[in-house]
């Protein structure tokens, strides 16, 4: 299937960041939301306790279900929120470089968040999207 989404480079803004800065889908696509993505193991507990990176792949694995359950993969993702619990900027670019390796060229517009805490005991990162898929 080809995905639905157009991801949008700005030539007027710093090629630094590391996704596209726009996604567009066309009229008749069905949008898909997830639910944060949790790194949680499937008891129920938290994943990788202290570690931002190991959390960070539970995140994406678990995404990768919620998305496969909808008819979705991680190409057919418009956007992402990533938050981290954390006030560093290093646990944050730690996190984030865990879900852009996951989407490799599939470089969706994302936002990157520290916060103070998140839902889960020992939860340090949660990983949200938007998909777009053809009907």
């Amino acid at each position: 299937m080809n995905s639905a989404v157009t991801l949008i480079r700005s030539a007027a803004l710093s090629d630094v960041a590391e996704y596209a800065y726009a996604a567009t889908v066309p009229p008749g696509v069905r949008l898909v939301f997830t639910a944060g993505a949790c790194p949680l193991n499937d008891d129920g507990t938290t994943a990788a306790v202290g570690d931002y990176a190991g959390q960070a792949a539970v995140c994406v694995a678990n995404l990768k279900t919620a998305l496969a359950d909808a008819g979705a993969a991680l190409t057919d993702v418009v956007s992402t929120r990533v938050l981290v619990a954390s006030t560093s900027q290093e646990d944050l670019v730690t996190a984030w470089e865990v879900v852009r390796d996951a989407f490799g060229e599939h470089d969706v517009p994302s936002t990157l968040l520290g916060v103070t805490v998140l839902g889960y005991q020992d939860q340090l990162v949660e990983i949200e999207s938007v998909a777009a898929l053809r009907e």
